[in-house]
């Protein structure tokens, strides 16, 4: 079984592969502290959940947008699982042209999820991504990755308005009852859903200029919360990441004999 890790900088995505199927994940909160053998003791707990149990993994596959965690992984996967671990980083196979003036910017989210999704269309698309920061990324129909926006999250916004604003608490977001909020929480509810939806309505047609005819795909802890109120997207695929994992470990994997 292949275990994939998809680090980012608020959730960490577990996923243990049997072949292509996805046969059980997890989410838990990043600390970018942690030690090796306290991912161990966390792992080791998920598994026991699900009666499984180190030996049963033969590979990991770790995506980082925080570094220390991927070096962290790669310990744990050594002394714990004893498999061999594989981070995604220079020197990976990808298959994938990177197109952009520095490819070695190109986090490694990103271009897991623009494996992922060309994987899934084989043709020009466009991927969403809903985490900390909200990535939109573009590959060309000739499976090319051409670059992208980035923009502040959802989750991020609103800790940085309840921090610069006394009067205003955390909310849980959800679907906007109105535009016109009659209440703080309305308000909040409305500026946010519906004005992230417009956001990412704008950029989506600035790139479909630039591209032509692509589909698009999001994903990401809040995209369910957003989505449904754009305009440009309506299809959500939440294990596009661990998918995109899989397929570059298999493009990585030493061949059978």
């Amino acid at each position: 079984m292949l275990l994939a890790v998809d680090i980012g900088n608020t959730q960490t995505h577990l996923g243990v592969f049997e072949g292509e199927s996805l046969i059980e994940h997890w989410r838990f909160q990043t600390r970018s502290g942690a030690t090796g053998d306290e991912l161990a003791e966390r792992i080791a707990g998920l598994f026991s959940l699900c009666d499984m149990s180190f030996p049963d993994v033969d590979a990991v596959c770790v995506s980082s947008v925080v570094p220390p965690l991927g070096v962290q992984y790669e310990r744990a996967s050594e002394r714990y699982l004893e498999a061999d671990c594989l981070t995604i980083g220079p020197g990976v196979k990808t298959g994938m042209p990177i197109r952009i003036d520095n490819p070695l910017e190109v986090g490694a989210d990103r271009l897991v999820n623009s494996i992922a999704a060309y994987e899934r269309f084989q043709t020009a698309c466009v991927v969403v991504d809903f985490g900390t920061g909200i990535n939109i990324d573009a590959v060309s129909a000739e499976g090319e990755y051409l670059g992208g926006a980035i923009g502040p999250g959802l989750e991020i916004s609103l800790t940085a308005l309840i921090d610069r604003a006394a009067r205003i608490t955390r909310i849980d977001l959800g679907e906007p009852e109105a535009a016109i909020g009659r209440s703080s929480r309305a308000a909040i509810q409305s500026g946010f859903v519906f004005g992230f939806a417009g956001l990412i309505d704008g950029l989506v047609r600035r790139i479909e200029k630039e591209l032509s005819e692509p589909r698009l795909l999001a994903t990401g802890g809040l995209a369910s919360v957003v989505v449904p109120f754009s305009e440009t997207i309506d299809e959500v695929d939440d294990m596009l990441t661990l998918n995109g994992l899989r397929l570059i470990y298999e493009r990585n994997a030493p061949a059978a004999d």
